[in-house]
């Protein structure tokens, strides 16, 4: 049997009708944007200086060379797709390219961009919509993740690798760099429901909510503590880099909202990133979740609009959503392992 490329991976999906045809071409032209930068990240300081700063991008977030780069090629190759109008992360507002196409695409062009100096992994998010049959403006993109056609992410490191689902599982695609062409190595993953890793940025704990102190305080006690195991932490700062770990050996993600100002909703955007992981954590078998809610669900406000991100393996997605409704207080916050003080209150 021979290797599946992604190009025939699409072709074969695409025979479903018009509308999986146009998202097809959509995704080689993103896949097509990704190659030609892993070929110029790839240089490294040969290729220039990609963390320059060139602008605050917005409330939190400093725009470097290397975002605008990825933002412009990812533009360029969606200008000969049936593209109606290209939302990004980089840009207030979206770009509209073709009044009569019937899709409309959303991207993080490059997540982690802070990891670049660093040679750390980073990557891309996308994200394929129906156009919204009244608009091709903000009001176009702010629809539940669930209304997805397709969702993915590049990550750029060791190998550059494409996790993609268009609703029938999560496939990984690895590129072969001489045939500059992704191939199919990792067909239909599934995460592991349950897991002994999880991935959270811990010099935010003194403000997180009572949920996550718990949750990870009895992580940290490990075998000593009420959950009988030892637990590793995870931490790349690149959202693409802890989900592709966690899809391909179970953990759990945690980026929750917190109690700085600004960082109540959270910090990851739901159109351009959770939308796009949360499709493909569920479709590996795992959930996503606000802490309150199905991520999916959300119905989104404004076009930029952040949330808290939870996702991953099954069992601890579900056990920190019990703990936010408070269903997981009473077994998982016991006088002896409870933490006292400030920190963990003593029921």
């Amino acid at each position: 049997m021979g290797l599946i490329t992604l190009s025939s991976y699409l072709t074969d999906w695409a025979l479903g009708g018009a509308t999986r045809q146009g998202v097809a071409q959509t995704i080689e032209a993103l896949a097509g944007s990704s190659i030609a930068m892993a070929e110029l990240v790839a240089k490294g300081r040969l290729a220039g200086s990609f963390g320059r700063i060139t602008a605050r991008a917005g409330e939190f977030d400093e725009q470097k060379e290397i975002d605008v780069l990825a933002n412009d090629s990812i533009l360029a190759a969606l200008k000969e797709t049936p593209v109606a109008a290209f939302a990004s992360e980089e840009m207030a507002e979206p770009v509209m390219l073709d009044d009569k196409a019937p899709l409309l695409v959303a991207t993080d062009p490059l997540d982690g961009s802070g990891n670049v100096e660093a040679n750390v992994s980073f990557g891309m998010i996308f994200s394929v919509l129906p156009r919204h049959p009244s608009s091709t403006g903000e009001a176009a993109f702010l629809r539940p993740g669930s209304h997805q056609l397709a969702a993915g992410f590049i990550v750029y490191g060791p190998q550059t690798v494409l996790v993609l689902t268009v609703g029938n599982g999560t496939n990984i695609f690895t590129l072969d760099r001489e045939a500059r062409q992704y191939v199919l190595t990792h067909p239909k993953i599934s995460i592991p429901p349950a897991t002994a890793e999880y991935a959270i940025n811990a010099s935010n704990a003194r403000y997180w909510d009572e949920p996550i102190r718990i949750y990870v305080h009895d992580c940290e006690n490990g075998a000593d503590g009420p959950r009988g195991q030892d637990f590793n932490m995870r931490w790349t700062g690149s959202p693409v880099a802890d989900i592709y770990r966690i899809l391909s050996r179970g953990g759990i993600y945690l980026y929750p909202g917190d109690s700085r100002k600004g960082f109540h909703q959270g910090r990851i955007r739901l159109i351009y990133e959770a939308n796009p992981i949360a499709w493909l954590v569920e479709q590996a078998g795992g959930r996503a979740t606000t802490g309150h809610e199905r991520l999916l669900d959300v119905v989104p406000t404004t076009l930029h609009q952040k949330t808290p991100l939870i996702c991953g393996s099954s069992e601890e997605v579900d056990r920190v959503s019990r703990l936010y409704t408070g269903l997981g207080f009473k077994g998982e916050q016991s006088a002896l392992f409870g933490r006292r003080g400030l920190f963990r209150a003593i029921t």
